[in-house]
Parts: structure tokens; sequence; C-alpha cells
């Protein structure tokens, strides 16, 4: 299973969460984000993939981030349509993550489009604002999702939630996302809670 450890700025705290056996690590560009990264860490992960998050921004400030922090996977977390995704993959040559908000209003057939045109799609709990709730969401909607591409689990995972993540068994998810519940202060994660999360989740 894919475990991404989003929200990383610090370098000694990235080097440390590198060393645990997580796949991708997540790095945002979004500057209303108390978590923005600003300016390459003296220390980018070594082993995780690159994943950068995005919301709503230009093509241009994209592929720049993309080539400056060496970047294996791009995650859109705005309004950005399937044509985006696509200009997006073909400016950067990356990977793409397309994010959702879900609740109970969730249209599932405008989700199902971004099949062919998103490599990944993560599920994070909806909120009227950008970037993530800190919460969790009701997974049982999760059954409405007919797609053909895999997915990751977002929305205020953590070590009180576990028991949740294991009773959701989709054929098509593939990972996970944590971030909030993992913070000793914004952008600085505890690896001792990452690695027990691990341990729980059986990676």
């Amino acid at each position: 299973m894919i475990v991404k450890v989003c929200g990383m700025r610090e370098p000694d705290n990235i080097r440390s969460v590198d060393s645990l056996p997580i796949q991708w690590m997540g790095f945002i560009f979004y500057p209303p984000s108390k978590r923005y990264v600003s300016s390459v860490p003296s220390f980018m992960p070594q082993r995780a993939k690159r994943v950068g998050v995005f919301v709503d921004a230009s093509i241009d400030f994209i592929k720049e981030r993309s080539e400056i922090f060496c970047l294996d996977m791009i995650q859109l977390h705005g309004q950005e349509t399937v044509h985006t995704c696509d200009l997006v993959r073909s400016a950067t040559g990356c990977g793409i993550i397309k994010a959702f908000g879900v609740n109970d209003d969730v249209c599932w057939d405008d989700i199902h489009r971004y099949d062919g045109h998103a490599d990944y799609l993560l599920f994070d709990t909806y909120c009227a604002t950008a970037g993530g709730s800190g919460k969790a969401f009701d997974h049982s909607l999760l059954r409405g999702y007919k797609g053909k591409t895999p997915f990751l689990l977002s929305g205020g995972l953590g070590l009180d939630n576990m028991h949740d993540i294991h009773l959701l068994h989709h054929p098509l998810m593939v990972g996970v996302d944590i971030n909030s519940k993992f913070e000793i202060a914004p952008a600085v994660k505890s690896t001792e809670k990452i690695q027990e999360f691990l341990d729980l989740l059986q990676i």
C-alpha cells in the first residue's frame, strides 16, 4: 500500500521521515497554506517520491516548481478540469493525482470522467476552502465510486481511526495520505507516530 506523508518542509524532518518505509512525500505549493514551501529545503527526499500539491495554479508555475524541486508527481487539489490534467502531464512529464472532496452531495459521474487523465485520484473530506480539513468523511460513500482509476484515501487519517481504515475494502484503494494528525507543529511530523501508524497498517 502507498503511504503518502504530506505537508513537509523542514530539512531535518524530511530526512527523518524519508528514512521510514513510506512511498511518497508531499510538498504544498499553495501560498495560503501554513505548510507552504517557498524555497527548496536543504534536504529533499532521496527515497520517497516527491509529490507537489497545487490548487488551481497556472501551468507555468506548476512546470517551474516541478523542475526546481525535481517532482515525480503532481497533485491537483483545486477545480482543475480533465483538460488541465492533460496539460500538466504534457508540460511536466509527471504523474497526475487529482484530488476530490467527498460528502453526501458528491457526483461520482463527474469524477469518473477523469479516468485516463489522472494516474491516481485522492479522496479527501469536502470543505468549502481549499486544503485539508483534518476531519474524516463517511467512508461508506466510496461505495459509489465505480471508476477505473486507483485512489488514495485522505481526510483526517490518524491513529484514532485505524479501525475505519481497515474496514474499507475497495478494490481500487491503493494507498493513504496522512498529514495533520501526525504534526508536532505546522509542516513538522512525528516520526514516532508515523511509524506506529505504519505498524498498525501492517506495512
